[in-house]
């Protein structure tokens, strides 16, 4: 399968996340966690692209209207000024007008470019999470990377998730997923999840055995797993 580097564009407002592939031959649009997508042929011209999702802004606007009335009263206001976790480092957010650019991380700062508009606290939330779903995939796949040799595994594949209960999952074929917002945790934390998901590669229980899997290759595991318990109210965005 080849797959181009997800381009991102603004349509009537909506931001969208273009994923062109080989694979297919017709559009689809997908909305998950209220962030929307369309994967789309590798030549498709853009142009068509945002006639496609134009057709369906509606449709859009009612599954992220959906999505966002099923979530948990939030106190964050998405402005300038605001402090996100990343890797148990706080940033500053700091929004300015324009057109359309992802959120980058810049001199300490979560820099959103984002053109004005009557819902401008969606679109920030929308792009700072894209940030951090980005950032967590490419993190978290450098953290696997790094224990797998250590430990002489080898996960069938490696991607992250929205989950309600849980930071991580590993399925009996070897397939490890992630909850992206584990990377609000500070760096040694997220060392403590990979590693643990990396250990029901060999044990798939929470069995004594387990924890001695994960001590070896993590001694002050008990550390961080705590500081989860503790603390994992707190790593919402």
């Amino acid at each position: 399968m080849s797959v181009i580097k997800p381009e991102p564009i603004e349509v009537n407002g909506l931001q969208v996340e273009v994923i062109r592939t080989s694979r297919i031959k017709t559009a689809s649009i997908k909305i998950e966690d209220g962030l929307v997508s369309i994967v789309v042929p590798k030549a498709l011209d853009i142009e068509r692209v945002h006639q496609l999702v134009a057709e369906r802004r509606q449709w859009i606007i009612q599954k992220i209207a959906l999505h966002d009335s099923s979530l948990p009263a939030s106190t964050r206001e998405f402005v300038s000024g605001e402090a996100y976790a990343y890797l148990g480092r706080n940033y500053r957010l700091k929004v300015v007008c324009g057109d359309y650019v992802p959120v980058k991380l810049y001199q300490g700062r979560l820099v959103a470019t984002l053109p004005d508009g009557a819902k401008r606290s969606n679109l920030v939330r929308d792009a700072v999470i894209r940030w951090y779903k980005l950032n967590a995939l490419r993190k978290i796949k450098e953290k696997v990377r790094r224990y797998s040799k250590v430990m002489g595994l080898e996960p069938k594949s490696v991607d992250i998730k929205t989950f309600k209960s849980r930071w991580g999952s590993c399925s009996p074929k070897g397939e490890l997923d992630f909850n992206w917002i584990i990377v609000m945790a500070p760096n040694r934390v997220v060392d403590y999840v990979v590693i643990h998901e990396l250990c029901h590669l060999k044990l798939l229980d929470h069995s004594p055995k387990f924890w001695k899997e994960v001590e070896r290759v993590m001694p002050d595991y008990a550390e961080h797993k705590e500081w989860l318990k503790v603390n994992s109210g707190r790593l919402v965005v």
